[in-house]
Formats: structure tokens, C-alpha cells, sequence
């Protein structure tokens, strides 16, 4: 490992959090052992090392300096407010933070928590969030099983963490308004060495190869030549497509990238276009130029 300089990575001992950071990690071609119940391991192809602690301790240790950096939920990263730098948001493990109240309540509005309890477990984003919407609220801080506080009477409603609202559900409770959306991030300390740095900077750029990938497709197809510019312009690609003539007389095979979410609505214009042949490849890897390092610190 260069100089002996190693990246220390905190990431939630278990979880589908972490589930999904080892995973995105190994994808980036990184080796490891993933035995969550040792305190740490050491990836044997990448100077990089893995302490798994509790979600709500990532941000002490990454402000501390015990951990370089670390994988947390947005919301953990918000509420723990410590001095940290927010380094990219991952794009997985999405959720909110929102308010809700029993089922049978009829919720007119934020007025409903004026003068209100209110129990969660994050007394710190609720508070400012009261305090934007001019909301006088007590606030209960509960550290689990927030759920229950407005069937014992402890609270009026709660604020919690929803994801598909299954739970709040089956606690006969109903969402009525947003605090914030989560998902998981990156966070890491403020005093990173020069060397530390550039190996965040390595390991971004093999994140975003590989999300780049899961969200692209690489599209081949034929197209006749008297189409070819409005084909064309349907296919940005990564800077433009590539053309290439075929064997047959006045047509083209045609090769670019599209993004997953505006895949299947192009792939119709197409086909309107007069393209044929197309075919469809997933992508492991999209190789895309990295801003400098000091543009993930924010």
C-alpha cells in the first residue's frame, strides 16, 4: 500500500445500510473480508480499512479523526449536526423524515402540533423544522419504538423515519407532513492529510464508474441514412454517438449511451425513427472524469 497511508472508512455494523455500502464498495473492485461481527478488516488490493461501529457513532468518529470518513443516513449525518464535510450523497437507502398522527385524527395542517407533543428521535432536524414553520411544539426524544407514543398517550404525533410507511400503518398512524428526505452519504473529517485526499478521490472515482454504469445502458442499432440525423439527435450519448457504416448500401450502425430513466420513452422514438436491429447492453463500468477533490467538500 502507497506510503503506508491508509483510508479509514466507518460503515453501520448491519442494516440494509450496510448491506448496500459493503456492496457498492465490492463493486468497485475493492477485497475484503465482510464479517461484520470483527470490529474491522482491511481490504487486501486498495489502501483502505473498515471499522463497522453503530450508525449514530459514524459521525463522532469521523469528527473525532478516528474514522477518515464514513457511510451514513443523510438524516444521522443532519441531526448529530458534529463538524463534518457532507462528501457525495450515494443515492440508496432513501427514506424520509416526516411527521404523523393517529389514522382517525382529521389533520388540517402544521397548526394541528401547535402547542403539541411530539416524540422522535431527532429532537435537533424537528426543532429546526418547527422553528422554520413558527410551530411552538414540546418535543419527547425517544431513542426506539417511536410508534407507540400516541397509543400511551406520551404524544400527539411523532416524527420519525418512513420508508414505505408499512410500520406507520400497522401502528395506526398516518403521514401528514415531511421534514426532510434522506439517503445514504458520505461524510468525512475536516483535517484529511493531502494523501488521505487523493485516495477519497480514488475511491469516489470508482464509485461513480460504477453507478454511472448501473444507470446507463449501451444501445447499438441500424439506422438508414436518410434518417440518421434525426436518430441522431435522439441519442446524446456520453459526447455524441458514434456512426459507423454498415456493408449494406445507405445504412449506418449506430452506438450511444442512455440514461435509465429516459430509456424506454427514446427507445419508442426510435423505432418511429425508422431504427432496427436495436440491441441493449447493460453497462458494469462507466469511466467519467472526476472534478477536483476539493469539490466534494462542501
Amino acid at each position: 500500500m502507497t506510503n503506508n497511508i491508509i483510508l479509514r472508512l466507518a460503515i453501520q455494523r448491519k442494516g440494509r445500510l450496510s448491506e448496500d455500502s459493503l456492496s457498492l464498495i465490492k463493486e468497485c473492485g475493492i477485497n475484503f473480508s465482510s464479517d461484520t461481527s470483527k470490529l474491522k478488516s482491511e481490504a487486501r488490493n486498495f489502501p483502505i480499512e473498515f471499522l463497522f461501529l453503530r450508525d449514530d457513532d459514524i459521525p463522532d468518529y469521523v469528527a473525532d479523526g478516528v474514522a477518515d470518513i464514513g457511510i451514513v443516513g443523510e438524516n444521522v449525518a443532519i441531526e448529530k449536526g458534529k463538524n463534518i464535510d457532507h462528501v457525495k450523497k450515494l443515492g440508496f437507502s432513501k427514506c424520509r423524515l416526516s411527521l404523523a398522527v393517529p389514522k382517525e385524527i382529521n389533520y388540517g395542517g402544521l397548526g394541528f402540533f401547535n402547542n403539541a407533543s411530539i416524540a422522535t428521535s431527532y429532537p435537533n432536524i424537528l426543532r429546526n423544522y418547527l422553528k422554520e414553520n413558527n410551530i411552538q411544539a414540546e418535543i419527547h426524544e425517544i431513542s426506539g419504538s417511536v410508534e407507540i407514543a400516541p397509543g400511551i398517550g406520551l404524544a400527539a404525533g411523532i416524527c420519525d423515519i418512513v420508508s414505505s410507511g408499512s410500520t406507520l400503518l400497522s401502528n395506526g398512524l398516518k403521514e401528514v407532513e415531511t421534514v426532510m428526505h434522506s439517503e445514504a452519504l458520505i461524510i468525512g473529517n475536516q483535517s484529511l492529510s493531502t494523501e488521505k485526499k487523493e485516495l477519497l478521490r480514488k475511491l469516489i472515482f470508482r464509485i461513480e464508474s460504477v453507478q454511472k454504469g448501473k444507470n446507463s445502458k449501451y444501445i447499438l442499432l441500424n439506422a438508414p441514412n436518410g434518417r440518421l440525423e434525426e436518430i441522431v439527435r435522439l441519442l446524446p450519448g456520453m459526447r455524441s454517438p458514434t456512426v459507423v457504416p454498415l456493408a449494406k448500401k445507405d445504412w449506418s450502425s449506430v452506438h450511444s449511451v442512455l440514461n435509465e430513466d429516459e430509456f424506454w420513452e427514446v427507445i419508442e422514438k426510435l423505432r418511429a425513427a425508422g431504427a432496427e436491429g436495436i440491441l441493449v447492453v447493460p453497462i458494469e463500468k462507466m469511466i467519467v472524469w472526476l472534478l477536483p477533490m476539493a469539490l466534494y467538500f462542501t
